[in-house]
């Protein structure tokens, strides 16, 4: 259930380190995602895990990062590698920030959480995003639950439909730059790029 997510990822911190490291399927989107922070801009990573590959890629760019996870192993581990980033153990519904981010970042995270959760994250997340700033995260295909697996456990992933996540992209103002269904590149999840307007 969505309420044991933190205590898996804490159970398996390391062995899911370990395999996020050998596996860097995201990049083109990461980079169609740089295309709209601007150079040098905070970026508000949600569910970074243990800041393998994607903390480490966006801190090559020379972005300054601050990542949100609710297992305080895997946030260790990002202190460890990436000491002069912002590192919060926390749940990414109600952490509290102050500033805005140029870019945002919900990828293989969002999911865990219950549809109308994701819904509500989303509208939360837009006043956080600088104007031109961009958003990046992936989903299910539909509304619904399901239950996946990972080191020999059910892990719970749930989505809203397309629909429910463009009526929150216009009731604050964010425009959607592209969407894939099913990417191989998300684990065959559906991939959602938005923008704030300058």
């Amino acid at each position: 259930m969505p309420d044991r997510i933190a205590e898996h990822y804490e159970r398996h911190a390391h062995a899911f380190d370990d395999a996020r490291r050998k596996a860097f399927v995201e990049r083109g989107w990461l980079d169609r995602f740089l295309l709209g922070v601007a150079k040098g801009a905070p970026i508000l990573d949600l569910g970074c895990g243990a800041g393998e590959p994607i903390a480490r890629y966006l801190h090559d760019h020379r972005h300054p990062i601050t990542g949100v996870d609710a297992s305080e192993k895997m946030i260790a581990l990002c202190r460890t590698r990436f000491p002069r980033e912002r590192w919060i153990v926390g749940d990414m519904r109600r952490v509290a920030l102050d500033g805005m981010y140029g870019g945002i970042l919900l990828w293989d995270s969002g999911f865990h959480l219950p549809a109308d959760d994701q819904l509500a994250l989303i509208e939360r997340l837009a006043k956080w995003l600088s104007p031109g700033g961009a958003m990046l995260f992936n989903t299910g295909g539909e509304r619904g639950t399901a239950m996946g697996e990972q080191f020999g456990e059910e892990l719970y992933h749930a989505s809203a439909d397309p629909a429910e996540y463009r009526a929150v992209f216009a009731r604050t103002g964010l425009f959607e730059v592209a969407y894939k269904p099913e990417d191989p590149a998300a684990g065959g999840r559906s991939v959602w790029l938005v923008r704030k307007p300058h």
